[in-house]
């Protein structure tokens, strides 16, 4: 394996798919907003120790670990830096979903979609400077990249905040309407959206066939100590058996899209990043399932341990 070919290489995706990419994700998360109500937030403040655990899992802890983890294995430098933008990104599309078949508590989840979402706009682009900047390889990618943060938080907002926002306003005037078209529109913008993500993947075959057993594994690394932060820290804290299993998924489950979206539009689709980010999409939902569905026989009430 060539081991600088990854750091140069830049992933074949146009400026006309980045777009259709873009929409899709907003889509996506317009579809997911409109099952969020503003009782939903209201949830915070009766439920403030799991908010906050969840948060701090995702913008926090997980950053430190990936910090810790990518100073100990040192990975080629653009898929350590991968590693950074996934975990400066707020959780899953799908993290809802996945929490419900393993019998969390989704009302948390929710909760936690829409707070990691609106504090994502500003918290991703700090944490991915940040982390970035402080592993040597890392920093040097971002010498060399002109990345503006403004540019960067405007480019969230549109893809994350600006979707969440109308679709609570339309759960909120028109909730029968909502709940309706929410169904239908989430999982067809979801399913749309891993499409693209496959056809971007297909496009690179031949770079992603050479480099996949190295972004394999690192991949299903992080992505275990993702689910182990969450996990861990909710448990540290003393959380319910329920909200434990949120946040396990919450932190384990990121938007891995978002980061695609972001390396296409401020790292010129760096290959090392893409692959990392692309792969993660598609394993985190094998992952999230596997651990739903090892939750989901084991009912709460039955349980001794978690």
């Amino acid at each position: 394996m060539n081991e600088t070919l990854i750091d140069n290489v830049v992933l074949n995706f146009d400026a006309n798919s980045q777009w259709v990419l873009n929409i899709a994700l907003a889509f996506v998360m317009f579809g997911i907003a409109l099952e969020i109500s503003i009782d939903d937030f209201k949830q915070l403040l009766k439920n403030p120790k799991s908010i906050a655990t969840g948060v701090l899992c995702q913008f926090l802890f997980l950053p430190i670990l990936t910090f810790i983890l990518v100073f100990i294995i040192e990975p080629l430098p653009s898929f350590a830096m991968g590693m950074f933008m996934v975990a400066a990104c707020p959780g899953g599309n799908v993290s809802n979903f996945i929490t419900h078949i393993a019998g969390g508590n989704t009302a948390l989840s929710i909760s936690l979609t829409a707070v990691a979402t609106l504090l994502a706009v500003v918290m991703t682009p700090i944490n991915l400077q940040f982390w970035g900047g402080l592993y040597e390889p890392t920093f040097n990618i971002l010498s060399k990249v002109s990345v503006s943060p403004l540019q960067m938080v405007k480019l969230v907002s549109l893809l994350l905040g600006l979707p969440l926002v109308l679709g609570v306003l339309a759960n909120h005037y028109r909730p029968k309407l909502a709940a309706r078209v929410g169904r239908v529109l989430k999982n067809v913008s979801l399913l749309f959206f891993i499409i693209l993500i496959f056809i971007a993947l297909y496009s690179n075959r031949e770079i992603f066939l050479d480099y996949v057993y190295y972004v394999f594994w690192l991949v299903v690394l992080h992505n275990i100590i993702a689910f182990l932060t969450g996990f861990s820290v909710a448990k540290i804290i003393g959380l319910s058996s329920e909200d434990v299993r949120s946040i396990t998924v919450e932190t384990g489950i990121q938007n891995s899209g978002l980061g695609l979206l972001l390396i296409f539009s401020f790292f010129d689709g760096m290959g090392g990043m893409a692959l990392l980010a692309a792969f993660w999409g598609i394993w985190h939902l094998v992952s999230g399932l596997l651990l739903a569905a090892y939750w989901g026989g084991r009912p709460i009430k039955m349980e001794k341990l978690t």
